[in-house]
């Protein structure tokens, strides 16, 4: 219930977004770029918001991204989180987004899907021979 009343209220407050701008509304965790949609043409806020923006690039409008293109924003956003050089806010939202980009779904993974063997036919109330056995053995 927490939850819902903020979504509700959230969703409704992007609708006139929507309608104004003829695309879906951002949603975003961080900066410009971080989350689902974005800012642009607005500049990243800092290397975070830019290693989004360049995830962003590599995923086709309305598409999913490759594997490479997450692990890179995975591989961005780790190094993010332990530069210390960075604020601690800052750091807390690259790990974040790193473990978040390792989640994400691509193209190959989807593409592929998981591969599910079949057993082979076997007339009904065929037994198999015990291992070592030939079946053709007419002796």
């Amino acid at each position: 219930m927490r939850l819902t009343v903020p979504l509700v209220l959230a969703c409704g407050l992007a609708a006139p977004a929507l309608a104004q701008t003829g695309r879906p509304p951002a949603l975003l965790i961080h900066g410009n770029y971080c989350g689902p949609g974005n800012n642009a043409p607005l500049p990243p806020i800092d290397a975070l918001d830019a290693a989004c923006a360049r995830h962003d690039a590599c995923t086709p409008r309305g598409g999913l991204p490759s594997a490479a293109c997450n692990a890179r924003l995975q591989r961005e956003a780790e190094l993010i989180s332990r530069d210390l050089h960075q604020s601690r806010d800052l750091r807390d939202a690259a790990g974040f987004v790193a473990f978040a980009a390792g989640m994400m779904p691509s193209r190959p993974q989807v593409a592929s899907g998981p591969t599910v063997a079949v057993p082979e036919a076997r007339p009904v109330g065929h037994v198999d021979p015990a291992p070592g056995i030939d079946e053709d053995d007419d002796e």
